[in-house]
């Protein structure tokens, strides 16, 4: 397990699988390479072996079966280098510890590499849509015009919303971007658009929104419903308003699903869909390293138990 030491949903999963009996390594990254020792060979007879080793456990490479990769801190180095030394001392570690795990032959949920591509909307968009599932139209630009024309291409309004990660952090503050309905006024000054890359699509009416967690062949539907303006457009603008409700998959979403995370060569993904008052569903986009902790909380789906499953090999 390549986790944040702070990440209790990975706790959860840890415990599922200890109550199992497997034998369970966690590590976070942050501990290479002051508090974690790696010694790793390989040669023409063996594929990679050796030992990796934390103040609390030990680890011997060739018996590890599966490997669960979530969001680890990033390296810690030992302190007194200067920048330069830095950069090159995390480049080693990246390429020496990381080159070791994601060279390992075991069962990922899922590999790094692929969760790494999968983040890509643009990628996550045409391979939903070549998998079967319906998306939303969508612009990708840095060009006012392109909006306008895209504007005057849609019936109905457009939302915007950003193309990777809505975090990040100004002045020691944390800030996330929404998604936001666009007004005539806001088509009317398109000021910034040029500065960086938007995404922008048609709004979709929907009754609810979906949010769907995968864990290799199971899957885990969550209606998401909001009562507030702010939480219709964006859910996860308006938390308190939301309430959930376990529902079913149905079978040709399900079905494209299963396409859509073998062609991204994922074993987990949180997935969001917009339901539409008749019942159709529109994909929106794919999480890779979705949160899933609140949805089995609010909906008693056993996630933990899935990703579990998975680790261990488990078919449903």
């Amino acid at each position: 397990m390549i986790a944040a030491r702070d990440d209790w949903p990975t706790d959860r999963v840890v415990k599922t699988l200890q109550d199992r009996g497997a034998t369970v390594f966690r590590m976070d990254a942050a501990e290479f390479p002051q508090e974690a020792t790696l010694a790793a060979r390989i040669d023409d007879a063996h594929p990679w072996h050796g030992g990796l080793s934390t103040s609390l456990r030990a680890l011997d490479l060739a018996d590890v079966s599966a490997c669960y990769f979530r969001t680890p801190h990033p390296f810690r180095l030992a302190a007194g280098m200067s920048e330069p030394e830095r950069r090159f001392a995390a480049a080693q570690a990246r390429a020496g510890f990381g080159g070791i795990l994601t060279a390992l032959d075991c069962r990922w949920v899922s590999h790094p590499s692929a969760m790494s591509r999968a983040e890509y909307k643009p990628l996550q968009l045409a391979t939903a849509r070549e998998c079967g599932l319906t998306i939303p139209p969508t612009l990708i630009t840095n060009s006012p015009d392109a909006v306008r024309a895209f504007a005057g291409d849609t019936p109905g309004p457009l939302i915007c919303k950003p193309v990777a990660s809505p975090v990040f952090i100004e002045g020691d503050q944390l800030k996330t971007v929404y998604t936001r309905r666009l007004t005539e006024d806001d088509l009317a000054d398109l000021t910034g658009i040029d500065t960086t890359a938007h995404l922008f699509q048609a709004w979709m009416d929907k009754a609810h929104e979906i949010r769907l967690t995968v864990a290799g062949e199971r899957l885990y539907a969550a209606e998401v419903h909001s009562n507030t303006k702010a939480g219709h457009v964006d859910w996860r603008s308006d938390y308190k308003s939301l309430t959930y409700r376990a529902t079913e998959t149905p079978p040709a979403i399900a079905e494209a699903v299963q396409r859509l995370m073998q062609r991204l060569e994922l074993r987990f993904a949180a997935l969001d869909f917009i339901v539409s008052p008749s019942g159709d569903w529109t994909f929106l986009e794919a999480n890779p390293c979705g949160q899933w902790d609140w949805i089995q909380h609010a909906t008693g789906h056993p996630i933990a138990e899935g990703i579990a499953d998975d680790l261990l090999g488990v078919t449903p």
